[in-house]
Parts: structure tokens; C-alpha cells; sequence
């Protein structure tokens, strides 16, 4: 049981030190630490992080016996072997385009599960009510492989051990533009795990998995849900398959603890994908989940990071809304961007950053209950999940 009541936990457990910028595959690759280092330092701008309802906390790389609770033995030494020798292992992912090896690769990686893992415990044991790690979401890590810029997989592993503390359903939020495949593959057989992925399709995006028919093992048939995008999405749709999809299913889910998943990439100046998502959209969806949490996990909230490439004009200001939502500081979408921020991106870039923190798009949010409409591509995929995972839980495709 939890200690949840025996002391006042702090408002939002937020893992940073400067040690989390390790995890970096080098000059020139989309996943570079200074989208962590700028977010942190435009949050801090913005007194997010300030006072003792915000606890700022390091992490130490994880130990291998909880590494091993999701990946393979033989993977976890080929990834200590590219760490200390610069030593590839294409079959495992590793000294791949996408996951070139780099120094002390191990102890970065292993850091952010660290990090994901003693936010999660927090919060199921009181100590927190809600937790953010943005360097965490490396949700493409398999058991035995590196993927997609992610070599452990630290959201399974946090989920992971919230079952082994004691909780019985968890569940697993993710509005990357990728499909959360990695976290899905963990838990594809465990009713105790909801994994929900709503994503662009993966018809012509990375990693080409993630579709409406995808809905779990023979002994967890409905747990696995995903809502595949079609190119070109934008806030009203994107917000429309959130909420047609997500709360109904976790609602019916009741989890101990909601675990929640926010790379960036969505944004329409994302380099490596095709939707059309503002931060004004990225923003009311890290609402609608935090609102969630509350519903129906009684406040126990873990966010994560996950992708974002627009590393100037997006990710900063989509993960402050995050951490300003999880403190309880939510920033209003018209708050100018600090000045000495901006000048912090113009002597390091050579150009100012963004003037707010708004795109300038109001969101707009057009309800499931008001009408299906079959012509429309957006509706097509909500209705193609709808239909292949609701009557696994006793719900209407079209009415709940």
C-alpha cells in the first residue's frame, strides 16, 4: 500500500541535473541534449520550477538487475560494450544511423530509467503527486535492441516496477507522432498494462507499426489501442482522436496510475514528421491528461519526454506548458517568452527564439458526440480504433 496521506508530497517531482544531458548521440543528430537544456532553462525563466512545491532531483544510472525487469542480458552487455569500446552492434541496433554509439552511452541511457523509474515510485507511494522527466519517452527501446534514437526503454521499466510496488493497472498515454511500438511490444500479453498510442500513421512513417487492428495478446485482448493519423493532421483533428479515444478507455480501465507520454514531434515545424499540431494543441492535450490523472488516479501523474526536432521553436515551449501544468502553474498560451531567454538562443544560435508562448492558434475542440462523418479521413482512423478495441470493453463504437 502506499504512504499517500502520511506527509504532504510535494506538487511535481522534476528530474533534472545537468548529468542528463549525457544521453546525446553527437553533432548533427536529431536527438540532441539541448532541447532538454533549453526547455529547462525557459521553465526556469519562467519560475516553473521554483519553490518547495517543485523538487528538483538527479538520477543515477540504473543497476543492471533493473534494467534486466525489460531487456535481454546479452542486449544490456552489447550496450556496456559500445559504451566502453565504441564496440557496434547492428543486429542490436547499436552504431546504426539512428543509434550511433558514443561514449558512456550505457551510463547515459541508463540514467533517464533511473530517473522515469523513481518519478513513478514517487507517485504511487505519496511522495509526489505528479512527476515530469522529459529526457525520458524513449519509447522505441525493445527488449533486446536499440530503436529510434531510444536504447532502454525507460517507460516500461518505470511500469514495470509500478507493478512489482504494488499497483494493479497502469496506464500507458502516448501522443508522440511515432508509434509507441517499444512499450507496446513490452506489454502486448498484460491486461495490467493499457497502452494507448495515437500517432501519424505508420504507413509512411517510422516505425511502420501501429495500426487501428493492433489491440493486444490473447490474454489481453483491447489493451493495446492505437489511433493512426492520417499526414497532415492538425489540432482539431488531433484533438479529436485524443478525446473520442483516450478518456473513455481509461475510464473503463480504472488505473492505479496514468503514465503519460508528450514528444513533441507533432508540431507542424517538426523536421521528421508530417502533422500539423501547434503548441497551443500540444498544450491543451498535456491538459486533458493531467485533468484525467485526477479523475481517475486520484492525481498520480508521470509525464514523460519523448521526440520533438524543431529544437529552438517547439520542444522548449511545448515541455515548459508540460512542467507548468504539473506544477500547478500552468502558463498562459499569450505569456511572452522571457527576454533573457531569448537572448540565451540568439548568442547561441544567432536568432531569437519565439516571442510567446502561443502559436496563435485557438483551440478548438469538435466532440465524437457531434456526428460521425465518413468522408473524413481523421474520422475514418478514430472510427477503425473505436470499432476494434471498445467492444473488447463492453463499450459502443459510436455511442460511448
Amino acid at each position: 500500500m502506499t504512504s499517500r496521506g502520511l506527509h504532504p508530497p510535494v506538487q511535481a517531482r522534476v528530474v533534472w541535473s545537468a548529468d542528463m544531458l549525457a544521453y546525446d548521440f553527437g553533432h548533427g543528430h536529431p536527438m540532441t541534449s539541448e532541447r532538454v537544456e533549453l526547455t529547462i532553462r525557459l521553465a526556469e525563466e519562467l519560475h516553473l520550477l521554483d519553490g518547495p512545491e517543485v523538487d528538483l532531483v538527479d538520477a543515477p544510472a540504473a543497476d543492471d538487475a533493473l534494467l534486466l525487469t525489460v531487456h535481454e542480458p546479452e542486449y544490456v552487455a552489447a550496450v556496456k560494450a559500445a559504451s566502453e569500446h565504441g564496440t557496434r552492434d547492428p543486429v542490436r541496433g547499436l552504431g546504426t544511423t539512428d543509434d550511433p554509439v558514443f561514449p558512456r552511452m550505457h551510463e547515459a541511457a541508463a540514467r533517464v530509467v533511473t530517473g522515469t523509474v523513481e518519478s513513478a515510485l514517487a507517485v504511487w507511494e505519496g511522495r509526489a503527486e505528479h512527476a515530469v522527466n522529459v529526457t525520458g519517452g524513449l519509447h522505441h527501446a525493445m527488449p533486446g535492441a536499440a530503436s529510434g534514437f531510444c536504447v532502454y526503454n525507460d517507460a516500461a521499466v518505470a511500469i514495470r516496477s509500478l507493478l512489482a510496488a504494488g499497483a494493479t493497472r497502469v496506464a500507458y498515454v502516448d501522443v508522440d507522432a511515432h508509434h509507441g511500438d517499444g512499450v507496446q511490444t513490452v506489454f502486448w500479453d498484460d491486461p495490467r498494462v493499457l497502452t494507448i498510442s495515437v500517432h501519424e500513421s505508420g504507413a509512411g512513417l517510422f516505425p511502420g507499426t501501429g495500426f487501428a487492428r493492433e489491440i493486444g495478446g490473447a490474454d489481453a485482448m483491447g489493451s493495446v489501442v492505437n489511433v493512426a493519423l492520417p499526414a497532415g493532421t492538425g489540432d482539431t483533428g488531433w484533438l479529436r482522436a485524443i478525446d473520442a479515444i483516450v478518456p473513455a478507455a481509461v475510464r473503463e480501465f480504472r488505473p492505479d496510475v496514468l503514465v503519460t507520454q508528450h514528444g513533441c514531434d507533432s508540431h507542424l515545424m517538426d523536421p521528421l514528421t508530417h502533422l500539423r499540431v501547434s503548441v497551443d494543441g500540444q498544450r491543451a492535450a498535456a491538459e486533458l491528461l493531467h485533468d484525467l490523472a485526477h479523475e481517475v488516479a486520484g492525481g498520480r501523474w508521470v509525464a514523460l519526454g519523448g521526440g520533438g526536432y524543431a529544437v529552438l521553436d517547439v520542444v522548449p515551449r511545448s515541455w515548459s506548458h508540460l512542467l507548468g501544468i504539473a506544477a500547478h502553474r500552468p502558463v498562459e498560451p499569450g505569456t511572452e517568452v522571457p527576454t533573457a531567454w531569448r537572448e540565451l538562443v540568439r548568442d547561441r544560435y544567432g536568432r531569437l527564439g519565439p516571442e510567446r508562448m502561443t502559436d496563435g492558434r485557438p483551440v478548438r475542440l469538435r466532440p465524437w458526440s457531434g456526428g460521425y462523418d465518413p468522408a473524413d479521413d481523421v474520422d475514418r482512423a478514430i472510427r477503425a480504433t473505436r470499432a476494434a478495441v471498445f467492444p473488447c470493453w463492453g463499450l459502443d463504437p459510436d455511442l460511448d
